[in-house]
Protein backbone atom coordinates (compact mmCIF):
# COMPACT_ATOMS: atom_id res chain seq x y z
CA UNK A 1 0.00 0.00 0.00
CA UNK A 2 3.05 2.45 0.87
CA UNK A 3 4.17 1.89 -2.47
CA UNK A 4 0.97 2.55 -3.80
CA UNK A 5 0.71 5.93 -2.50
CA UNK A 6 3.62 7.49 -3.09
CA UNK A 7 3.54 5.97 -7.17
CA UNK A 8 0.46 7.52 -7.30
CA UNK A 9 1.42 11.05 -5.87
CA UNK A 10 4.53 11.39 -7.57
CA UNK A 11 2.10 10.56 -10.91
CA UNK A 12 0.07 13.60 -9.95
CA UNK A 13 3.10 15.61 -9.61
CA UNK A 14 2.17 16.02 -5.72
CA UNK A 15 4.40 16.87 -3.13
CA UNK A 16 3.43 15.40 0.96
CA UNK A 17 2.48 18.97 1.71
CA UNK A 18 0.30 19.49 -0.71
CA UNK A 19 -1.79 16.20 0.31
CA UNK A 20 -1.70 17.08 3.38
CA UNK A 21 -3.30 20.33 2.67
CA UNK A 22 -6.02 18.91 0.80
CA UNK A 23 -6.95 16.24 3.38
CA UNK A 24 -6.29 18.58 6.13
CA UNK A 25 -4.01 16.61 7.72
CA UNK A 26 -0.44 16.90 9.47
CA UNK A 27 1.77 16.80 6.66
CA UNK A 28 3.95 13.94 8.77
CA UNK A 29 1.25 11.45 8.63
CA UNK A 30 1.49 11.55 4.49
CA UNK A 31 5.35 10.38 4.84
CA UNK A 32 4.48 8.00 7.31
CA UNK A 33 1.53 6.56 5.44
CA UNK A 34 4.29 6.27 2.44
CA UNK A 35 6.98 4.48 4.55
CA UNK A 36 4.49 1.75 6.34
CA UNK A 37 5.14 3.14 9.86
CA UNK A 38 1.35 4.43 10.42
CA UNK A 39 -1.86 3.15 8.87
CA UNK A 40 -4.46 6.06 7.53
CA UNK A 41 -8.11 5.70 8.40
CA UNK A 42 -10.82 3.74 6.07
CA UNK A 43 -11.93 7.82 5.80
CA UNK A 44 -8.53 8.78 4.48
CA UNK A 45 -8.32 6.03 2.55
CA UNK A 46 -11.45 7.24 1.11
CA UNK A 47 -9.93 10.63 0.36
CA UNK A 48 -6.73 9.67 -0.55
CA UNK A 49 -7.91 6.99 -3.30
CA UNK A 50 -10.23 10.10 -4.75
CA UNK A 51 -7.31 12.42 -4.41
CA UNK A 52 -4.76 10.61 -6.13
CA UNK A 53 -6.96 8.99 -8.60
CA UNK A 54 -6.38 5.22 -7.09
CA UNK A 55 -9.30 2.67 -8.19
CA UNK A 56 -10.92 3.10 -4.72
CA UNK A 57 -11.32 -1.23 -4.39
CA UNK A 58 -7.61 -1.46 -5.19
CA UNK A 59 -6.51 1.03 -2.48
CA UNK A 60 -8.88 -0.61 0.23
CA UNK A 61 -7.86 -4.45 -0.27
CA UNK A 62 -4.20 -3.20 -0.14
CA UNK A 63 -5.26 -1.68 3.23
CA UNK A 64 -7.44 -4.49 4.61
CA UNK A 65 -4.44 -6.99 4.13
CA UNK A 66 -2.25 -4.90 5.81
CA UNK A 67 -4.75 -4.65 8.25
CA UNK A 68 -5.19 -8.21 8.74
CA UNK A 69 -1.73 -9.11 8.59
CA UNK A 70 -0.76 -6.80 11.50
CA UNK A 71 -3.30 -8.29 13.52
CA UNK A 72 -3.13 -11.72 12.87
CA UNK A 73 0.82 -11.73 12.21
CA UNK A 74 2.14 -15.41 11.72
CA UNK A 75 0.04 -16.80 14.14
CA UNK A 76 -0.67 -20.91 13.19
CA UNK A 77 -4.34 -20.64 13.63
CA UNK A 78 -4.63 -17.47 11.33
CA UNK A 79 -5.93 -19.57 7.89
CA UNK A 80 -8.36 -21.41 10.00
CA UNK A 81 -9.44 -18.08 11.63
CA UNK A 82 -9.67 -16.55 7.57
CA UNK A 83 -11.61 -19.11 6.02
CA UNK A 84 -14.18 -18.53 8.79
CA UNK A 85 -13.99 -14.96 8.16
CA UNK A 86 -14.71 -15.55 4.12
CA UNK A 87 -17.26 -17.91 5.01
CA UNK A 88 -19.04 -14.85 7.08
CA UNK A 89 -18.65 -12.12 4.80
CA UNK A 90 -20.10 -13.76 2.21
CA UNK A 91 -22.72 -14.91 4.21
CA UNK A 92 -23.65 -11.17 5.19
CA UNK A 93 -23.53 -10.47 1.33
CA UNK A 94 -26.35 -13.29 1.27
CA UNK A 95 -28.30 -11.01 3.30
CA UNK A 96 -28.14 -8.07 1.56
CA UNK A 97 -29.20 -9.77 -1.27
CA UNK A 98 -32.44 -11.26 0.59
CA UNK A 99 -33.07 -8.18 1.96
CA UNK A 100 -34.67 -6.66 -1.00
CA UNK A 101 -38.55 -7.58 -1.18
CA UNK A 102 -40.26 -10.00 -3.10
CA UNK A 103 -41.47 -7.12 -5.83
CA UNK A 104 -38.13 -5.55 -6.19
CA UNK A 105 -36.53 -8.67 -6.68
CA UNK A 106 -39.00 -9.81 -9.60
CA UNK A 107 -38.87 -6.41 -11.15
CA UNK A 108 -34.62 -6.38 -11.05
CA UNK A 109 -35.17 -10.06 -12.58
CA UNK A 110 -37.07 -8.30 -15.36
CA UNK A 111 -34.88 -5.71 -15.81
CA UNK A 112 -31.55 -7.82 -15.97
CA UNK A 113 -33.19 -9.81 -18.84
CA UNK A 114 -34.14 -6.44 -20.81
CA UNK A 115 -30.61 -5.75 -20.20
CA UNK A 116 -29.03 -8.60 -21.65
CA UNK A 117 -30.90 -8.02 -24.87
CA UNK A 118 -29.44 -4.74 -25.27
CA UNK A 119 -25.93 -6.25 -24.55
CA UNK A 120 -26.18 -8.29 -27.20
CA UNK A 121 -27.11 -5.23 -29.79
CA UNK A 122 -23.91 -3.92 -30.99
CA UNK A 123 -22.96 -0.08 -29.96
CA UNK A 124 -26.97 0.60 -29.26
CA UNK A 125 -26.28 4.22 -29.26
CA UNK A 126 -28.16 6.03 -32.20
CA UNK A 127 -27.32 9.72 -32.64
CA UNK A 128 -30.94 10.70 -33.39
CA UNK A 129 -32.60 8.72 -31.01
CA UNK A 130 -30.01 9.53 -27.83
CA UNK A 131 -30.71 13.24 -28.85
CA UNK A 132 -34.50 12.82 -28.48
CA UNK A 133 -34.12 10.91 -25.37
CA UNK A 134 -32.06 13.24 -23.75
CA UNK A 135 -33.86 16.27 -24.93
CA UNK A 136 -37.08 14.08 -23.50
CA UNK A 137 -35.33 14.04 -20.09
CA UNK A 138 -34.20 17.40 -20.07
CA UNK A 139 -38.08 18.61 -20.64
CA UNK A 140 -39.10 16.46 -18.00
CA UNK A 141 -36.70 16.63 -15.30
CA UNK A 142 -37.36 20.74 -15.39
CA UNK A 143 -41.01 20.10 -15.90
CA UNK A 144 -40.69 18.05 -12.34
CA UNK A 145 -39.37 21.36 -10.58
CA UNK A 146 -42.16 23.65 -12.39
CA UNK A 147 -40.26 24.60 -15.67
CA UNK A 148 -43.29 25.49 -18.05
CA UNK A 149 -41.48 25.45 -21.44
CA UNK A 150 -43.26 22.42 -23.62
CA UNK A 151 -40.99 19.59 -25.17
CA UNK A 152 -40.95 21.54 -28.41
CA UNK A 153 -40.23 25.01 -26.87
CA UNK A 154 -37.29 23.06 -25.10
CA UNK A 155 -35.73 21.45 -28.09
CA UNK A 156 -36.18 24.83 -29.96
CA UNK A 157 -34.47 26.73 -26.97
CA UNK A 158 -31.19 23.91 -26.94
CA UNK A 159 -31.00 23.10 -30.53
CA UNK A 160 -32.05 26.34 -32.41
CA UNK A 161 -30.64 28.64 -30.14
CA UNK A 162 -34.58 30.28 -29.79
CA UNK A 163 -36.10 32.84 -27.19
CA UNK A 164 -39.82 31.42 -26.55
CA UNK A 165 -41.73 34.59 -26.09
CA UNK A 166 -43.94 35.01 -22.23
CA UNK A 167 -41.03 32.58 -20.38
CA UNK A 168 -38.66 33.56 -18.68
CA UNK A 169 -34.75 33.64 -18.81
CA UNK A 170 -34.30 31.48 -15.92
CA UNK A 171 -36.64 28.66 -17.93
CA UNK A 172 -34.80 28.89 -20.77
CA UNK A 173 -30.91 28.89 -18.93
CA UNK A 174 -32.43 25.74 -17.14
CA UNK A 175 -33.47 23.99 -20.28
CA UNK A 176 -29.61 24.73 -21.91
CA UNK A 177 -28.31 24.21 -18.32
CA UNK A 178 -29.75 20.66 -18.23
CA UNK A 179 -28.87 19.45 -21.41
CA UNK A 180 -25.30 20.75 -20.79
CA UNK A 181 -25.14 18.95 -17.87
CA UNK A 182 -26.58 15.64 -19.43
CA UNK A 183 -23.26 15.84 -21.81
CA UNK A 184 -21.13 16.09 -18.93
CA UNK A 185 -22.23 13.07 -17.27
CA UNK A 186 -21.22 11.70 -20.57
CA UNK A 187 -17.98 13.09 -21.07
CA UNK A 188 -17.44 11.76 -17.59
CA UNK A 189 -18.12 7.84 -18.26
CA UNK A 190 -16.32 8.43 -21.72
CA UNK A 191 -13.14 9.38 -19.52
CA UNK A 192 -13.98 6.83 -17.02
CA UNK A 193 -14.18 9.14 -14.06
CA UNK A 194 -15.43 7.72 -10.69
CA UNK A 195 -18.52 9.67 -9.05
CA UNK A 196 -16.27 12.12 -6.10
CA UNK A 197 -17.57 15.36 -4.21
CA UNK A 198 -15.90 17.80 -7.63
CA UNK A 199 -17.96 15.26 -9.93
CA UNK A 200 -20.91 16.54 -7.71
CA UNK A 201 -20.47 19.78 -7.30
CA UNK A 202 -19.66 20.55 -11.00
CA UNK A 203 -22.96 19.24 -12.24
CA UNK A 204 -24.60 21.15 -9.32
CA UNK A 205 -22.52 24.06 -10.89
CA UNK A 206 -24.13 23.36 -14.59
CA UNK A 207 -27.39 23.09 -13.27
CA UNK A 208 -27.52 26.53 -11.62
CA UNK A 209 -24.92 28.83 -14.04
CA UNK A 210 -26.42 31.75 -14.81
CA UNK A 211 -29.17 31.72 -12.65
CA UNK A 212 -27.67 31.55 -9.17
CA UNK A 213 -24.18 31.32 -10.06
CA UNK A 214 -23.27 32.46 -6.01
CA UNK A 215 -24.60 29.53 -5.13
CA UNK A 216 -23.56 27.44 -7.89
CA UNK A 217 -21.61 24.29 -7.16
CA UNK A 218 -21.44 25.29 -3.61
CA UNK A 219 -23.17 23.69 -0.44
CA UNK A 220 -25.98 25.76 0.76
CA UNK A 221 -25.16 27.82 3.95
CA UNK A 222 -28.68 28.08 5.11
CA UNK A 223 -31.26 25.99 6.30
CA UNK A 224 -34.23 24.84 4.10
CA UNK A 225 -37.63 23.41 4.15
CA UNK A 226 -38.97 20.96 1.26
CA UNK A 227 -42.48 22.71 -0.20
CA UNK A 228 -45.09 20.36 0.55
CA UNK A 229 -42.97 17.84 2.92
CA UNK A 230 -43.07 17.02 6.29
CA UNK A 231 -39.64 16.13 5.92
CA UNK A 232 -36.89 18.66 7.43
CA UNK A 233 -33.18 18.61 5.45
CA UNK A 234 -30.02 18.87 7.92
CA UNK A 235 -28.78 21.95 9.63
CA UNK A 236 -26.33 24.20 6.97
CA UNK A 237 -23.32 23.02 9.37
CA UNK A 238 -23.60 19.52 9.40
CA UNK A 239 -24.13 19.60 5.26
CA UNK A 240 -20.34 18.61 4.46
CA UNK A 241 -20.00 15.82 7.28
CA UNK A 242 -23.17 14.68 5.59
CA UNK A 243 -21.90 14.74 1.76
CA UNK A 244 -18.45 13.00 3.11
CA UNK A 245 -19.92 10.52 4.23
CA UNK A 246 -22.48 10.02 1.59
CA UNK A 247 -19.27 9.62 -0.87
CA UNK A 248 -17.70 6.53 1.89
CA UNK A 249 -21.31 5.05 1.60
CA UNK A 250 -21.13 5.25 -2.10
CA UNK A 251 -17.40 3.76 -2.03
CA UNK A 252 -18.26 0.85 -0.20
CA UNK A 253 -21.27 -0.44 -1.62
CA UNK A 254 -20.95 0.24 -5.50
CA UNK A 255 -19.78 -2.85 -5.75
CA UNK A 256 -21.85 -4.83 -3.63
CA UNK A 257 -25.29 -3.54 -4.76
CA UNK A 258 -27.41 -3.72 -7.89
CA UNK A 259 -26.72 -1.12 -10.24
CA UNK A 260 -30.38 0.39 -10.15
CA UNK A 261 -30.64 -0.04 -6.10
CA UNK A 262 -27.29 1.66 -6.19
CA UNK A 263 -28.00 5.00 -8.21
CA UNK A 264 -31.82 4.45 -6.48
CA UNK A 265 -29.76 4.51 -2.89
CA UNK A 266 -27.30 7.75 -4.36
CA UNK A 267 -30.50 8.95 -5.79
CA UNK A 268 -32.82 9.29 -2.63
CA UNK A 269 -29.51 9.73 -0.02
CA UNK A 270 -28.70 13.22 -1.92
CA UNK A 271 -32.13 14.44 -1.81
CA UNK A 272 -32.34 13.74 1.67
CA UNK A 273 -28.82 15.37 2.63
CA UNK A 274 -30.58 18.38 0.08
CA UNK A 275 -27.00 19.92 0.04
CA UNK A 276 -28.09 22.70 -2.08
CA UNK A 277 -30.04 25.92 -1.61
CA UNK A 278 -31.72 24.95 -5.59
CA UNK A 279 -30.93 22.59 -7.82
CA UNK A 280 -30.85 19.22 -5.52
CA UNK A 281 -33.56 17.60 -7.43
CA UNK A 282 -32.09 17.93 -11.12
CA UNK A 283 -28.44 17.48 -9.84
CA UNK A 284 -29.63 13.94 -8.04
CA UNK A 285 -31.70 12.61 -10.97
CA UNK A 286 -28.13 13.22 -12.67
CA UNK A 287 -26.41 11.64 -10.43
CA UNK A 288 -28.72 8.66 -10.42
CA UNK A 289 -27.94 8.41 -14.46
CA UNK A 290 -24.73 8.86 -14.61
CA UNK A 291 -24.43 5.29 -12.24
CA UNK A 292 -27.24 3.92 -14.72
CA UNK A 293 -25.15 5.06 -17.82
CA UNK A 294 -21.53 3.77 -16.03
CA UNK A 295 -23.25 0.81 -16.13
CA UNK A 296 -24.86 -0.12 -19.14
CA UNK A 297 -28.46 1.01 -18.90
CA UNK A 298 -30.19 3.49 -20.23
CA UNK A 299 -31.58 6.90 -18.95
CA UNK A 300 -34.49 6.61 -16.46
CA UNK A 301 -36.84 9.84 -17.13
CA UNK A 302 -39.75 10.37 -14.53
CA UNK A 303 -42.00 12.18 -15.98
CA UNK A 304 -43.50 15.89 -14.67
CA UNK A 305 -47.07 14.88 -15.40
CA UNK A 306 -49.08 15.40 -11.92
CA UNK A 307 -49.63 11.87 -11.29
CA UNK A 308 -46.09 10.30 -11.58
CA UNK A 309 -44.50 13.78 -9.52
CA UNK A 310 -46.60 12.87 -6.61
CA UNK A 311 -45.97 9.57 -6.61
CA UNK A 312 -42.08 10.57 -6.70
CA UNK A 313 -42.35 13.04 -4.30
CA UNK A 314 -44.61 10.35 -1.74
CA UNK A 315 -42.71 7.39 -2.35
CA UNK A 316 -39.08 9.73 -1.59
CA UNK A 317 -41.12 11.35 1.83
CA UNK A 318 -41.72 7.64 2.75
CA UNK A 319 -37.97 7.20 2.56
CA UNK A 320 -37.08 10.42 4.47
CA UNK A 321 -39.76 10.30 7.12
CA UNK A 322 -40.16 6.67 7.91
CA UNK A 323 -36.79 4.94 7.08
CA UNK A 324 -38.73 3.42 4.60
CA UNK A 325 -37.49 2.96 1.36
CA UNK A 326 -39.01 0.07 -0.74
CA UNK A 327 -41.69 2.23 -2.62
CA UNK A 328 -38.92 4.62 -4.11
CA UNK A 329 -36.54 2.04 -4.84
CA UNK A 330 -39.65 0.55 -7.04
CA UNK A 331 -40.41 3.64 -8.34
CA UNK A 332 -37.14 3.81 -9.66
CA UNK A 333 -36.91 0.50 -10.79
CA UNK A 334 -40.22 0.63 -12.43
CA UNK A 335 -38.90 3.41 -14.67
CA UNK A 336 -35.91 1.90 -15.82
CA UNK A 337 -37.59 -0.49 -17.25
CA UNK A 338 -39.94 1.31 -18.64
CA UNK A 339 -36.98 3.25 -20.10
CA UNK A 340 -35.25 -0.26 -20.86
CA UNK A 341 -38.47 -1.84 -23.05
CA UNK A 342 -39.02 1.59 -25.02
CA UNK A 343 -35.12 1.79 -25.79
CA UNK A 344 -35.71 -1.76 -27.13
CA UNK A 345 -38.85 -1.20 -28.61
CA UNK A 346 -37.47 2.15 -30.70
CA UNK A 347 -34.44 0.29 -32.05
CA UNK A 348 -36.47 -2.98 -33.01
CA UNK A 349 -35.31 -5.40 -30.09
Amino acid sequence: MKTLLKNAREQKGLKTREVAQLLRIDQALISKFENGSRKPTKDQVVKLASLLAIDYETLLVAWLKEKILNEIGQDEFALKAMDMVREEIQNNYNTIKKSLSKNLTSILDEIDILKSKLDKFPKFDSDRITQALELEYTFESNRIEGNTLTLLETDLVINEGLTISGKSMREHLEAINHHEAIAYIKHLIDKNNALNEQEVLSIHNLILRGIKPNDAGRYRQTQVMIKGSSYMPPQPFLVSKEMEDFFIWYETNKNNLHPIVLAAELHERLLTIHPFIDGNGRTSRLVMNLILLQNGYVITNIKGDYETRMRYYNSLETAQTKNNKEDFLLFIAQNEKESLARYLEIIGQ
